[in-house]
């Protein structure tokens, strides 16, 4: 009884959100366009991972999102949002960071629904690097020892005997390194490595450089994320225009096309990004980029400052009435990191 419950509260989401589409176009003088971020699509559930959603469960949104919006890539959207001429129903499917699994799983979900997606790569880890971030996360979720001694980042010890004690950690540390400088994110990240006495780390997370060249070939938009993924308001204005340029020279190198997106790290404007940082995203050759900053496009807005948003966790028919909720305003998801 319950789960046919689910499905009648389901269908009528389901039926809501069409409705809302069906009269968008009357209800404002101009089209919003939805862009959405994903990080990882993964074969199956994993514990302690954020970022991630099961490659079965991306499947069955993405046919929502093929069965009810117009989707374009960023460099798309952009153009027509630039020239007032945005089709109703926009939408814009981005990926954020480089990992392979994006190339594994995603874009062959996408293709077989007929979507193109967006993805920003941060070139400095093809072909085995390691994303700082996902280090904290193995060093955490793989680390045999029940509490461990984290007094040397500020957190004295730390317990860890459970998944969500685990969470809890892993969460205290990334919020403890994000916003140190490079050299002194590796030095701590060596640090948690002798606190978790966790030394190795993950070789096959993110994209290899035919995987890379597999997108562009694929129908796919390849956009630009740095080379290293660093907070951009921590650097100097030459190390902030190298990463953004550099990335991008990387990128196209590979793909022997234009990269003409980008996405900020982190993206929260103000603390992660600035105007200076827009500017230089503007003069190293792109014509859009997004951030983190919750909301959906209209014409007349700002290209290198887009809004976007993190989808919800709900199921798929629900998922998809706050989708189309959230291009009135009606509240949005988690902004990612």
């Amino acid at each position: 009884m319950r789960q046919t419950l689910r499905q009648v509260l389901g269908a009528a989401s389901a039926g809501v959100a069409r409705l809302r589409l069906a009269t968008e176009s009357r209800l404002r003088p101009s089209p919003p366009l939805s862009i959405l971020v994903y990080h990882r699509v993964t074969a199956k559930p994993e514990a302690i991972y954020p970022d991630g959603i099961e490659a079965a469960k991306f499947d069955q949104l993405m046919r929502r999102v093929a069965a009810h919006f117009r989707v374009l890539s960023l460099g798309q959207a952009a153009h027509c949002l630039a020239e007032g001429r945005l089709p109703e129903r926009a939408l814009v499917l981005t990926f954020d960071d480089g990992y392979a699994d994006n190339a594994e799983l995603a874009m062959p979900i996408l293709q077989r629904h007929g979507l193109v997606g967006t993805f920003f790569v941060a070139s400095g880890f093809l072909d085995g690097g390691c994303m700082w971030n996902d280090r904290i996360i193995h060093s955490l979720r793989t680390t045999r020892r029940e509490c461990i001694d984290l007094t040397p980042l500020g957190l004295g010890r730390v317990a860890v005997r459970t998944v969500g004690e685990r969470e809890s950690a892993i969460e205290a540390v990334i919020q403890r390194i994000k916003y140190a400088p490079l050299d002194q994110r590796e030095r701590k990240l060596d640090e948690l490595a002798r606190a978790t006495a966790v030394t190795d780390r993950p070789r096959n997370l993110m994209m290899r450089s035919d995987q890379v060249t597999a997108l562009q070939s694929g129908g796919m938009e390849v956009g630009g994320h740095t080379v290293n993924h660093p907070i951009l308001t921590e650097l100097d204005e030459s190390q902030a225009a190298h990463e953004i340029s550099a990335g991008r020279r990387h990128l196209q190198s590979l793909t022997n096309a234009p990269v003409d997106v980008f996405a900020y790290p982190n993206g929260k404007p103000g603390r992660d990004y600035g105007q200076r940082d827009a500017r230089l995203v503007r003069e190293a050759g792109f014509r859009a980029a997004v951030s983190t900053a919750q909301g959906v496009a209209h014409a007349g807005d700002p290209l290198f400052e887009l809004p976007r948003y993190s989808p919800w966790t709900d199921p798929p028919d629900l998922w998809l009435y706050r989708v189309v909720a959230a291009r009135s305003g009606s509240g949005f998801g988690v902004a990612p990191n």
